[in-house]
């Protein structure tokens, strides 16, 4: 996986956790990929599978 380094402090090394969160009424679920700097502990959140990133 090639991925940009920490913007806080440089790390390159990733914790990857999903977020599913609920809208209002329960309908719907949106997924949510999070990227956790092993350093500092800054997130990185990226929503749907359209990013620059691939993580799979």
């Amino acid at each position: 996986m090639h991925l940009p380094p920490c913007p806080l402090c440089g790390n390159p090394e990733y914790d990857r956790e999903e977020e599913r969160t609920d809208t209002r009424w329960g309908f719907s679920t949106h997924i949510k990929v999070l990227l956790i700097c092993t350093q500092c502990r800054y997130v990185l959140t990226f929503y749907d599978k359209n990013s620059i990133f691939d993580f799979d």
